[in-house]
């Protein structure tokens, strides 16, 4: 069963855009679908039976291998970056709107992802 919980009604465009975006700063490269499906299955998991502690480490997570990849040339990664930049912003400002520690847990990712953007701008 899903546990109910405000968290999820800001989960739909990161598990829709993060499998392959995830992956592929994982890897350095655009890796094969069987390592996107490991990541989507992970995020399904989290989403279906985690915590909303468990997703936003899982999204720190995400923040780390964004600040790691910025120096890659390949171009997948690069828009790989983009995307999982954008998408994790979104959904972290999404959580200044909810009720819950969950914005004052993502403020420092926040300000992380702020600094990426502008530093690619």
């Amino acid at each position: 069963m899903v546990k109910r919980a405000t968290w999820l009604s800001v989960t739909p465009e990161p598990e829709r855009e993060l499998p392959g975006a995830v992956a592929t700063l994982a890897a350095g490269y655009r890796p094969g679908g069987d390592a996107v499906e490991r990541e989507r299955a992970k995020i399904e998991r989290l989403i279906l039976h985690g915590t909303q502690q468990q997703w936003l480490q899982y999204l720190h997570g995400v923040v780390e291998l964004i600040t790691r990849s910025g120096e890659s040339g390949d171009p997948d990664v690069a828009r790989a970056r983009e995307l999982a930049i954008a998408v994790v912003y979104n959904h972290h400002n999404l959580l200044l709107a909810h009720p819950g520690r969950g914005a004052a847990i993502t403020a420092g990712d926040r300000e992380t992802l702020r600094r990426v953007q502008q530093a690619a701008d």
